[in-house]
């Protein structure tokens, strides 16, 4: 084994990412199909546009079998696939790495959603021309990686998950995935857990009373 490709023993990287899909209603506009009622996107990204391709080689998306050619291998960024429709499906997501990473593919699989399930955020209805986002984030984990592959994280300034800040990120229609997010989302699971808490001692509370 050579030198680069020598394991380093106690090491973890790990490299923050979204994957999922964004789908939009056609509202009339002509479609290859006429029974075709949404365009989507189906989509492995950095967070805040990060280019991957340092250390992914190709992310193949295989999409439902009665689409043209429905094993669609995407080699350079975006890694990305647009297509229109009508119906729901679950699309496997294959992430090839670069040859420096030495690991097996990683296999992730997505329902893909056209139709909103729940209003918008302000608890109305859905807007009929608003896109329908379902995106998830997640991190890819190098354990014990090669000296390579960790000196290319390194000059990629990689070594760290750093969330971007919510006020630098440039996309509005990107999923903001930051630290204030990530905050404000764990503050939301506290008091949902101390409500829970609170409830299930109420409960107890009125059982000892009953026995």
């Amino acid at each position: 084994m050579s030198s680069g490709n020598k394991r380093i023993k106690g090491i973890s990287v790990s490299r923050p990412f979204y994957y999922g899909s964004i789908a939009y209603p056609l509202n009339g506009k002509k479609a290859s199909d006429a029974d075709h009622t949404h365009k989507w996107t189906v989509m492995v990204k950095g967070l805040d546009n990060e280019d991957l391709s340092y250390y992914i080689k190709k992310v193949v998306f295989k999409l439902h079998e009665t689409y043209p050619n429905p094993l669609r291998s995407i080699e350079q960024p975006p890694f990305e696939v647009s297509e229109t429709g009508w119906g729901e499906f679950e699309i496997m997501i294959k992430i090839h790495f670069q040859n420096v990473v030495s690991e097996k593919p990683v296999v992730l699989y997505h329902h893909l959603r056209l139709h909103p399930y729940e209003d918008d955020v302000n608890g109305q209805p859905w807007p009929k021309d608003k896109p329908v986002m379902s995106l998830l984030y997640d991190e890819l984990v190098f354990n014990e990686p090669t000296e390579s592959l960790y000196q290319v994280f390194a000059d990629h300034n990689a070594l760290n998950v750093n969330l971007p800040n919510k006020k630098t990120i440039k996309d509005p229609s990107l999923p903001m995935f930051s630290t204030q997010l990530e905050q404000e989302e764990n503050e939301r699971l506290d008091n949902a857990l101390d409500e829970i808490n609170s409830q299930v001692a109420t409960l107890q509370q009125k059982i000892s009373s009953l026995d």
